[in-house]
């Protein structure tokens, strides 16, 4: 399997979530070859690592946004 960093990067979350656990219900169904074993588990470390980016992002984004918000007048206790 010849991992396109180039179509994961371009995925959302959700999809990239999909393929990973489509990546994991492979494998632990035991009937998989060494050599494909290898390929899905770096398939699978490629989309874990483009979810946890996606995920930080977006942790970074409502951090901002949060703090924008509690920035305004008026806006005490208004947070979360």
């Amino acid at each position: 399997m010849d991992i396109d960093m180039e179509k994961i990067n371009a995925m959302s979350f959700e999809e990239s979530l999909k393929e990973l656990e489509n990546i994991v219900n492979r494998l632990s169904t035991g009937e998989t070859n060494l050599d494909e074993l290898l390929s899905l588990y770096e398939a699978g470390v490629a989309y874990f690592k483009h979810c946890e980016s996606r995920l930080g992002a977006a942790e970074a984004k409502i951090k901002i946004l949060s703090e924008q918000l509690s920035s305004l007048p008026g806006a005490e206790g208004n947070n979360g």
